[in-house]
């Protein structure tokens, strides 16, 4: 059996001299002003491909996300429409029917909805959430009545009736397995998110490990994933989703689509007070200054790309189950590929982490800190309070 190569060797590539600090920081050193991003387009040499139906598609799905919520306010609106969800999804399936982009593409905007509502809410609260989208995903065909934690029964949100909406379109081509592993993946999108909001309660910068684990569900990446199969029209057999080349091919996309996505949100995120980010564990546990910390997530991100290209290579026939299955699988591990390169160029062109500096951004790649949200808790990293103490004294 083949053996696959990956990444995820945390504690021997947190631990290894490449990574060690060679001094002690001072102790009045002051907090960064800005930061340079790793090169990680550059050292991507996947080709980029978008979608002929992209821009329609895309137009079409945000509109129907609005129509969802007309409550929301003209920020919000603006938010959306810089967003691009649909374009990422153009470059992420450029190769399906259209009509089944447009359903990955509702999904898409609907992910980013749920990753804005959930933020700021109380764990309790994102557990009801889970509760009513999954009662959505198990009984799309009507409204099921839920009950909140006081016992009223609650009428229906906009987040069910949009995740009712998209599953109940989905179902209607995807395979049972995709289906089943679509569910899944969302179930441990929605644990996984309750434990990043604990964490955020409590103020807890989780260890390395943890965080990682947690990350590769809250990313949303693995229902995603799943859509490739329905994108393309087929189900994978189960040999194929669980071999172990398969499964790490899987986790090197996931791994740099969020490893990266935490560099290039690292700005919005830190003026909000946010510490789910790879760049603050390495900051709040190794004593890691915020470039230091930026270019050992821009390695780990760079040796991911390298592990899927070693593991590309490495992927058997899988004949024996069908003459279809090998053009099947080829066509899953293309989606992968797709979604590496996707979310890199597309982090640049969405106005969600440079509004209206992505090229730029891109060209230089010089990001200029933030200032912090009114009302947000700073959280500061160890090397930088001792500065922060004495500006206050």
């Amino acid at each position: 059996m083949s053996t696959a190569s990956s990444p995820s060797l945390v504690a021997s590539e947190i631990d290894s001299p490449h990574h060690s600090r060679t001094s002690s920081p001072s102790p009045t050193l002051s907090p960064p002003t800005s930061f340079i991003l790793p090169d990680l387009v550059s050292h991507c040499n996947f080709p980029l491909t978008y979608h002929p139906a992209g821009d329609e598609q895309a137009a079409a799905s945000l509109a129907w996300m609005l129509s969802f919520v007309p409550h929301f306010t003209p920020k919000k609106v603006a938010a959306m429409n810089g967003l691009q969800a649909g374009e990422l999804t153009a470059y992420c399936y450029h190769d399906c029917p259209p009509e089944r982009l447009r359903v990955v593409d509702d999904f898409m905007n609907y992910l980013f909805h749920l990753d804005n509502i959930s933020d700021g809410m109380m764990a309790k609260n994102t557990t009801q959430l889970a509760d009513w989208v999954m009662n959505a995903f198990e009984w799309p065909e009507k409204f099921q009545p839920t009950v909140n934690a006081d016992g009223e029964v609650v009428e229906e949100i906009a987040a069910v009736k949009l995740a009712r909406d998209y599953w109940s379109r989905c179902i209607q081509q995807a395979k049972p397995g995709v289906q089943q592993r679509f569910k899944s993946s969302m179930n441990m999108f929605f644990q996984a998110v309750e434990q990043q909001t604990n964490d955020r309660d409590g103020q807890v910068v989780p260890d390395l490990e943890s965080y990682i684990d947690m990350r590769r569900d809250t990313s949303g990446c693995k229902p995603v994933f799943d859509l490739i199969e329905y994108a393309l029209g087929f189900e994978l057999p189960e040999e194929v989703v669980d071999h172990p080349v398969i499964k790490a091919l899987n986790q090197d996309a996931n791994d740099l689509v969020t490893w990266s996505n935490d560099v290039f949100s690292y700005n919005v995120e830190q003026a909000r007070g946010d510490t789910h980010n790879m760049i603050c564990i390495f900051m709040e546990h190794d004593g890691c200054t915020l470039q230091e910390a930026i270019d050992r997530v821009g390695g780990l991100c760079k040796q991911t790309i390298d592990a899927f290209v070693e593991n590309k290579a490495r992927v058997p026939s899988f004949a024996h189950l069908g003459p279809e299955v090998d053009a099947w699988t080829t066509g899953y591990v293309q989606g992968l590929q797709d979604w590496i390169v996707g979310s890199l160029h597309w982090s640049f062109m969405t106005k969600r982490y440079f509004q209206e500096a992505g090229a730029e951004v891109k060209k230089t790649r010089f990001v200029k800190l933030l200032p912090i949200e009114e009302g947000r808790h700073k959280h500061i990293p160890p090397i930088y309070a001792s500065a922060m103490v004495a500006a206050t004294a």
